[in-house]
Order: structure tokens, then sequence, then C-alpha cells
């Protein structure tokens, strides 16, 4: 079994990434390789290029150069539809959630863009507030419940890579610490998932590998085991 490529367990590979918006370079060259299964986190301080590196693998970004393989396949000349129908489940910052319906239309109302979208059952058992919250209306939803409706969403609709954006901003302790049961509850289900995140003591147990970027570019690459090792080192990157 050990003897596979690397190709097969390949999920995402990004080389050479540059990213403009308007007359603004945003990334110089951004690599990484994210594996199926693996949850890898992209630190770095505000403004380093991380949420933009979500948005360029998502193709929202003005122009972009370099490669972006996604299960093998070249996703450079795909539209933002396509590549969600590879199987990647975007959550902006802005959480993007219908506010004017309630919890249950939003979670009925997404297209399924590919088969495997979790039941509303499995989502209600995995989002247990969503359940008690189902007749509420968006508007009506706390910060941490919209947060959780967002994903929820995405993984209705058949998505098994998942790019969350900042996804604990805002939020209280007590939602955070629900949301990284959550995560570890989808890696065990098999899921891909990239996370950008400030909060740096919600991501490091969690993360299989960090990845710290910096102006644009992937300066340090980190695994879980030699995280303790490299703390000051990152802390500096982090300005913690």
């Amino acid at each position: 079994m050990s003897h596979r490529p690397d190709k097969e367990y390949e999920q995402l590979r990004v080389s050479g990434l540059h990213a403009f918006y308007g007359e603004s370079h945003i990334l110089h060259g951004i690599d990484l390789v994210v594996n199926r299964g693996e949850l890898v986190t992209l630190l770095g301080r505000n403004g380093a290029g991380r949420s933009t590196t979500l948005k360029a693998i998502m193709n929202m970004v003005g122009r972009r150069t370099g490669s972006i393989m996604i299960n093998g396949e070249e996703t450079m000349s795909c539209a933002p539809h396509h590549i969600a129908r590879l199987g990647v489940g975007y959550c902006p910052e802005h959480r993007g959630i219908f506010s004017a319906l309630n919890v249950q239309e939003n979670l009925t109302l997404p297209p399924v863009v590919r088969s495997g979208g979790m039941s509303l059952e499995e989502i209600y058992s995995m989002f247990p507030n969503l359940y008690e919250r189902r007749f509420s209306q968006g508007t009506k939803l706390s910060g941490g419940e919209q947060q959780m409706l967002a994903m929820a969403r995405i993984l209705r609709t058949g998505a098994n890579m998942l790019l969350l954006d900042e996804i604990t901003e805002g939020l209280a302790p007590v939602i955070v610490e629900k949301l990284a049961e959550v995560l570890i509850k989808l890696k065990n289900k098999g899921l891909t998932i990239v996370l950008v995140e400030q909060n740096f003591h919600f991501a490091a147990p969690l993360a299989d590998r960090h990845y710290v970027v910096e102006h644009g570019q992937i300066v340090e690459e980190i695994s879980a085991d030699e995280l303790e090792a490299k703390q000051s080192l990152l802390n500096d990157y982090l300005g913690v």
C-alpha cells in the first residue's frame, strides 16, 4: 500500500501561484500541497495573502497565474462553479447565508453540486444548535449559529474539500470549541480542510500541517510534530 505514488493522495497542489487585484500583486508564487483527509492551516499576519490564496483557488481574484491542480486536474482556466463541482466548498469570511430565509430553507436551497452531500438528519446531528433554531430567520441567529449554518450549507452540496476563512472570528470561546469538535468530526469522515485562521490556539491541535504565509509567499511549513520545536520561530512570524 505504501508504494502507491503520492499523486493518488493529493487533493490540491498549488504551484507558483501569483494573484492580482487590479494593479496590486498580492500572491508572489505560492506553493503548497494538501493531501486527502488532511487538515492544513494557513497562518500569518493580516494582509499576508492567506485569504487571497483561498479566493485564488476558487478563481475569485482579478487575475491569477501559475498552476492549481485539484484531484489531478488543472483548474486555472475553470470558472468558480466548475471548481465547486470538483468538490471544493468555500466558506468566506462574511459567512454567505440567506439572511431572509430560515435555517431549514437555507439548508434545502443550496445546489447539490455533486453526489454525497450530507442529509438534513446528518447536518442536524452534527449541529444540534441548528436543529433547535431550524425555523429561525438568518437575521435572528447569533454569529456562531450563522457560521455553523454557512458550513452546513457547504456540507449539503457534497463538497469533500473545505476552504474555511477565519471561521472563529468574533465568536465566543464556547462556540469556537464547538467548531473545533465539528472540524474533528469532518476530518474523521475523510474530508480535506484548508483553514485560514488567526486563532492559533484553535488551529494548532486540529492541524496535520501549518503553512506560514508572509508577503504572498509560503515561508515555512511546520508539521504537527515539529510544532513545539518551532514555536518561537512561529511566534516571530505571527508577531505573537
